[in-house]
């Protein structure tokens, strides 16, 4: 049987077999963070986080650095926040104050969200080198400018163990015992680059403590690590094996015992685009390849194997702060290329967790958004001055995929192991799919995606969907594409304003949200494979939602 949703010409045929399960359609999606914790609380941060805690009814997890930061304010800034956690008194004793980091966290809870606590960075009191502290970073600057005292070890290890013991305590008082059970604490960021201005035997030391320091607290919380950035580098690697053979067999610098605490482990994923004659071309095989060997050293480890993974930051490059009107590269994320490379990628984190058998739970999106920023000046987030830019749409729609993910298949230019190897280059693009199946709901997820960001001819797909129930199944059709569910392309039809009136904004909120691309449709399947033809176009994303 056969629907067609506007179609011509050749086809690109992808198969769907809903009888087929390969596993749980975990939310790995449902994760987010940024540089700047104080946007958390304040007007665009608030509405956005209501948002994302609505994608979807799991919880969805939020990271955030500089919790443990000293400021006069505190003051939020690009690639800076504080909460004034930890100071000292002229005699040096400690002053603790949970006030802000209240706040946030407050924020996350109010919402259903958690706590993905990233402990750090340093106190300007407890710093080896505390000046210079605050850091006045701006786009176009140099980045090392930002690796300022807030980096380095702590001149007591001892007061920096009770600070994280009095953190823990004070979120168990707080919130009770069983909410903090369900968050993940983490240590630091990044400590293989400028994040960490120590070594790393100096951050297996820290990590040493701060991991006591949690369980001492609440013996049942989730502690992890080491963050580090592109396990593909060698140098990363070297720095991700010397932290997990140090947890496996080391002496504790903490306890003297042998090994450490470590109930998930963290690295980061990048890919790097570029501008390559006068466009910007994307490279999605550098983020994927991160991802392939941090999934090849975790199970190369036995006694890691099952231990559950998160992506801590997750992205098509690497700095969300860096605007496009000083980095052309990051050109892609006002528009449809950021949401179709979204799709394409998070299926193949799937796919790459499959094939090395690992425990894969979670890859954090690293793009929030900026307070009080010209509109869509091009940073890597999820809204505009309140205004959802396309990509947010696609986590909509991964919010709909439940259940188990089932089999597609089809004679189609891309899989996953071609993406890491040689991304998406050349004539074809990538016309594929992920698919899930729950209790009386299917949903499957289809996306024309190409690294090169010009216009180029629709695809038309032919999704063949096998396993249907006999009967009346509805179908609802959601599109992102450049007159759906995009309000980047309104705002540039409104010509561009800086400074719209509220009825544009209203407008542009409007276009902002998940659109159906048609009606919603009732069909009668009296056959065993049923058949929804699309014209999809480049960069475009659909998900066909199946209700029976």
């Amino acid at each position: 049987m056969k629907f067609v949703h506007a179609q011509t010409g050749d086809m690109v045929s992808i198969d769907v077999d809903l009888t087929q399960e390969k596993g749980e359609m975990k939310p790995i999606w449902a994760w987010w963070g940024y540089d700047e914790p104080n946007y958390t609380y304040m007007k665009d941060g608030t509405k956005l986080l209501t948002e994302i805690s609505n994608l979807s009814a799991t919880p969805v997890y939020v990271r955030a650095h500089s919790l443990l930061v000293t400021d006069d304010g505190p003051r939020a800034a690009l690639k800076w926040g504080s909460t004034n956690a930890y100071t000292e008194d002229a005699k040096g004793n400690p002053i603790y104050d949970w006030t802000i980091i209240d706040k946030i966290f407050d924020t996350y809870v109010e919402r259903g969200m958690k706590p993905m606590a990233q402990i750090g960075f340093m106190p300007k009191a407890l710093s080896k080198k505390p000046e210079p502290y605050r850091h006045f970073w701006k786009p176009g600057a140099k980045y090392d400018d930002i690796f300022t005292g807030w980096a380095y070890p702590p001149k007591n290890y001892k007061k920096w163990a009770e600070l994280v013991y009095q953190w823990v305590l004070h979120s168990v008082e707080r919130y009770g015992k069983e909410e903090v059970e369900s968050w993940y604490w983490e240590l630091w960021n990044e400590p293989n680059i400028g994040y960490w201005r120590g070594t790393t035997k100096e951050y297996i030391k820290l990590y040493d403590y701060t991991a006591d320091a949690v369980k001492r607290a609440l013996p049942t919380a989730k502690m992890g690590g080491p963050e580090v950035t592109g396990p593909a580098w060698d140098v990363s690697e070297e720095f991700m094996r010397e932290f997990l053979d140090h947890v496996a067999n080391g002496k504790n610098y903490a306890t003297g015992e042998t090994g450490s605490p470590l109930d998930f482990i963290t690295f980061h994923a990048k890919g790097s685009p570029k501008v390559v004659n006068g466009i910007v071309q994307m490279n999605m095989s550098s983020q994927l390849q991160d991802i392939d060997k941090g999934f090849e050293i975790v199970a190369s480890y036995p006694q890691f194997k099952d231990l559950p993974i998160v992506i801590g930051e997750s992205d098509p490059e690497g700095c969300a702060a860096c605007s496009e009107g000083d980095y052309p590269h990051n050109a892609y994320r006002n528009g449809t290329m950021y949401s179709s490379y979204t799709a394409a990628s998070f299926a193949r984190k799937y796919d790459l967790a499959d094939h090395h058998g690992v425990n894969l739970l979670g890859a954090v999106t690293w793009g929030f958004e900026f307070e009080d920023q010209a509109w869509y000046a091009g940073f890597r987030d999820m809204a505009t001055n309140g205004v959802d830019k396309p990509v947010l749409n696609v986590f909509r729609m991964f919010g709909m995929m439940t259940g188990n993910r089932v089999a597609v298949n089809g004679d189609l230019a891309y899989d996953y192991q071609e993406i890491t190897n040689n991304s998406v280059r050349g004539a074809k693009t990538d016309v594929n799919a992920i698919a899930s199946k729950d209790d009386g709901t299917a949903a499957i997820m289809v996306w024309n995606y190409h690294d090169d960001n010009i216009e180029g001819v629709p695809a038309n797909v032919k999704v063949n969907v096998k396993g249907l129930p006999k009967g009346r199944v509805l179908l609802h059709h959601y599109r992102i594409d450049n007159e759906n569910s995009n309000s980047y392309e309104v705002w540039k039809a409104m010509g561009s304003p800086q400074n719209p009136s509220p009825e544009q904004i209203k407008e542009l909120e409007k276009a902002g949200q998940l659109k159906m691309l048609t009606s919603p449709t009732y069909m009668t399947i009296t056959e065993s494979t049923t058949t929804v033809e699309m014209e999809l176009p480049r960069q475009g994303v659909s998900l066909l939602q199946f209700t029976w």
